[in-house]
């Protein structure tokens, strides 16, 4: 966290999809610590988003949860309409929202496909258009997307998600070729194995085995890939666009 009075977010809006637990929530504190106004967007977790907003409130900033299907385009436009009526501008982008439905890929159910195309590809991209207006005519704004390794190396049982996380990159750097004139900045972050409730659901065993691969040989914090999407939000990252930062304990190198 940043010395009061050096916040270097202060006076921005962020909204960030999927910020009711886990990473999105890490990161709706980080951004929140550094003087940013935060709008989330949450689903059914009614509870944990009126938890999340009042916590930030706390601290100092204004924050306000919207329940949102980031798979539906109109209620994200819907979202982003109120959020610019309610604080008064939008400075940032964080599109975090995800979900896994893990299975080989004979026995993978075609909703199980559509669903997490649905909230992890297009869901990333219906935040974006529906931001990229308004920073185009203000000729400024930074876009920074939660991708995966799974989607840079693969990850068997994953393919649906893989398939996903993979595409956001794709768009991210096409994104940023597209709106590097206007002063936009587009990035992606790709964590590996995250101490969150997705990590919980999966089979312990499966864990185990990845758990091993990682050379550093620990799991990561949440609040690891917060730092980075603030570092990427900072000026410090002002000549950065279009790139990926890793955060895997080294799992994709090994």
């Amino acid at each position: 966290m940043t010395a009061c009075g050096n916040k270097i977010l202060k006076g921005k809006t962020a909204i960030i999809s999927g910020a009711s637990r886990g990473i999105g929530r890490e990161i709706a504190r980080e951004l929140a610590s550094e003087g940013a106004d935060i709008s989330f967007n949450f689903l059914k977790s009614a509870g944990e988003a009126q938890k999340l907003e009042e916590e930030l409130a706390g601290s100092g900033v204004k924050a306000k949860g919207f329940q949102a299907d980031i798979k539906d385009p109109a209620r994200v436009q819907e979202w982003v309409d109120k959020t610019k009526e309610l604080f008064g501008r939008l400075d940032i982008v964080v599109n975090n929202a995800g979900i896994i439905r893990d299975k080989a890929l004979a026995l993978m159910a075609p909703e199980d496909w559509q669903e997490v195309i649905n909230t992890n590809l297009l869901g990333t991209i219906n935040l974006s258009r529906a931001a990229i207006m308004t920073f185009l005519k203000q000729r400024s704004g930074d876009i920074v997307n939660i991708s995966s390794v799974t989607g840079i190396s693969g990850m068997p049982r994953q393919t649906n998600y893989a398939a996903s996380k993979a595409g956001i990159l794709g768009f991210t750097r096409s994104l940023a070729q597209e709106v590097a004139g206007y002063h936009i900045r587009v990035n992606a972050v790709a964590p590996g194995f995250i101490e969150t409730e997705m990590l919980g659901a999966m089979n312990e065993a499966y864990k185990k085995k990845i758990f091993e691969k990682i050379p550093l040989g620990r799991l990561g914090k949440a609040g690891e890939v917060a730092k980075a999407v603030r570092f990427l939000l900072s000026e410090e990252a002002a000549y950065i666009t279009g790139q990926t930062i890793v955060i895997d304990g080294g799992l994709t190198m090994a």
